[in-house]
């Protein structure tokens, strides 16, 4: 987890106790799932990068990094699906930054919160773009 603590999402007021407890576990569960740092992210940038089963349960699993659609698809799909220990494998910091901007759009607003809270040049690479 990465240095800063981490405190968990106010849950909405218009939930449940056991929804927003939902809500909370989700969240963790991404939580769970961060490096450190981003200097950890040392995927490929080039190639075709195949994922495994328990990533890309659904869908593709094979991606041509040569390929702008097929790139942003590997990190959508490594960010909600991969585990920690995956991360570092097929996420690169140097395009991770690159492709926020787009990629915070086509993921889940907990995986986004949860990555921008945690790595704030995330965020701020969001306002640069803008």
């Amino acid at each position: 987890m990465p240095s800063s603590q981490q405190q968990p999402a106010p849950a909405p007021r218009n939930l449940s106790g056991a929804d927003a407890e939902d809500l909370v576990l989700y969240r963790e569960k991404f939580v769970q799932r961060l490096p450190e740092s981003l200097d950890e992210l040392r995927g490929p940038i080039h190639g075709v990068v195949e994922l495994p089963l328990h990533i890309a349960w659904s869908g593709m699993t094979s991606y041509d990094m040569g390929k702008p659609r097929q790139r942003i698809g590997l990190y959508r799909t490594v960010l909600h699906e991969g585990l920690h220990d995956d991360l570092p494998l097929y996420l690169n910091q140097d395009l991770l930054l690159q492709l926020w901007p787009v990629l915070r759009m086509l993921v889940g607003r907990t995986v986004r919160t949860v990555w921008e809270d945690a790595f704030p040049q995330l965020a701020s690479r969001t306002w640069a773009a803008a």
